[in-house]
């Protein structure tokens, strides 16, 4: 009976996910994007009216108006789509994870109705990447989640996704660690945690705040029971935007942190 469990297992096709089918892949994010030909000052205010968390928002400037998003803030509710009359619609590839915060943000010129081009990120930490060679120890902190992000990153470490094969593994204590990865807004009880863990952790470090709550604060943004976002209590180097984020959009954006996004 086994063998032949064994034997039927053996001869199933590899259901291993290839790497071009994860990078920049954002299936089941509900992250919007913008259709710029259909946008209009009326759809721009009407998306901004109906955003929970401030991810979408019209600005006047330079003598232009123009539609703001925030992929930081963004929590994929879906209402924006719902009223955006096709100028909004659910994002089919998604290249804004693992950078810097201001890269999040993106804003288009309503009256001309094109992007507006933001500058590429910086370098990652060069030294850092050489440093780390070809693997990397990553902690997991969660530092006020609801879980949802810990579910996609334990899915990571599966044999569909197999983040092993790129080196990179989890650890159990911030003292192997060469990244951290923190999700959910940082709670008042926990604080104290994650200054003490990020001190534990080896210079030199990266960090990596995880999900709208950790980049932004999210839904709980201002909320008495929370400092704030992951950055509100210690350094912060790159952001993965989502609510949650897919577990291709947590290794794409590890692999921005690292450099490594072109690997095959």
């Amino acid at each position: 009976m086994i063998l032949e469990v064994i034997q039927r297992s053996l001869r199933q096709p590899s259901r291993l996910i290839p790497v071009e089918a994860l990078i920049e892949s954002c299936e089941g994010s509900r992250m919007p994007d913008v259709q710029p030909e259909r946008l209009t000052v009326d759809i721009a205010s009407r998306v901004s009216a109906v955003c929970p968390t401030g991810a979408l928002a019209t600005e006047d400037g330079n003598g232009r108006s123009c539609l703001r998003l925030s992929y930081g803030h963004c929590i994929g509710c879906g209402r924006c789509v719902e009223v955006g009359e096709g100028a909004l619609i659910p994002a089919a590839r998604f290249r804004w994870t693992g950078l810097e915060k201001e890269q999040l943000v993106r804003c288009w010129d309503l009256s001309r109705r094109v992007e507006i081009e933001t500058p590429a990120p910086d370098a990652v930490r060069g030294h850092v990447q050489k440093l780390l060679g070809r693997a990397l120890n990553i902690r997991q902190l969660d530092a006020g989640s609801c879980n949802g992000c810990e579910a996609e990153i334990s899915a990571l470490t599966n044999p569909y996704y197999d983040l092993e094969r790129w080196g990179i593994h989890f650890v159990a204590s911030p003292k192997h660690a060469d990244m951290l990865l923190v999700t959910g807004p940082v709670t008042r009880n926990m604080a104290d945690a994650v200054r003490a863990t990020y001190e534990a952790v080896p210079a030199p470090k990266l960090v990596v705040a995880v999900g709208a709550c950790g980049c932004s604060g999210g839904l709980f943004a201002g909320s008495h029971a929370v400092v704030g976002a992951v950055d509100a209590v210690i350094p912060v180097d790159r952001y993965i935007p989502g609510c949650p984020p897919s577990p291709a959009m947590l290794l794409s954006g590890i692999l921005e942190v690292l450099g490594r996004r072109n690997l095959k």
